[in-house]
């Protein structure tokens, strides 16, 4: 399982015109899962990102959390995070998992993330979508849970 995580001031995610998924100040996560995926990964990863310390304190230090910070999580599913460019000029995407496989486990990560006690907002899984965001920083990091 792979996340790209992007800290955002403000972001929403449209699928024809129509606003699906949007939030305030908090964390834009673009989420790839592979074939060998499990449960565990998504747990793994779901706590990582919930206490994931990239927001600043009164110091100006990243210290705290989205947690912490009040913020809010937009999730969006995105398989050409397995996208594999070293041969040819097109993508290969044979490690990014089917979508029986993926989308169960892409809700499932999202409810853990409610768990933790976050306000979770998606897009729309295996619709062309449109993101807009106010990349905060910029602060992006790539979690892979392998």
């Amino acid at each position: 399982m792979r996340i790209v995580v992007q800290r955002s001031k403000e972001a929403k995610v449209t699928v024809q015109g129509e606003v699906v998924g949007q939030i305030a100040c908090g964390l834009v996560l673009l989420v790839g899962l592979t074939h060998t995926d499990t449960i565990e990964d998504t747990r793994y990863l779901a706590e990582k990102v919930a206490h994931l310390r990239i927001f600043e304190d009164e110091a100006g230090k990243m210290n705290r959390s989205v947690l912490e910070h009040g913020g809010q999580v937009l999730s969006i599913s995105q398989f050409t995070l397995y996208g594999d460019c070293r041969k040819g000029r097109r993508p290969n995407f044979m490690q990014a998992a089917a979508p029986d496989l993926a989308e169960p486990l892409y809700e499932t990560f999202n409810e853990q993330l409610r768990e933790q006690g976050l306000h979770v907002a998606t897009g729309r899984f295996g619709a062309m979508m449109d993101v807009q965001l106010n990349n905060w920083g910029p602060v992006t990091l790539l979690l892979e849970s392998r």
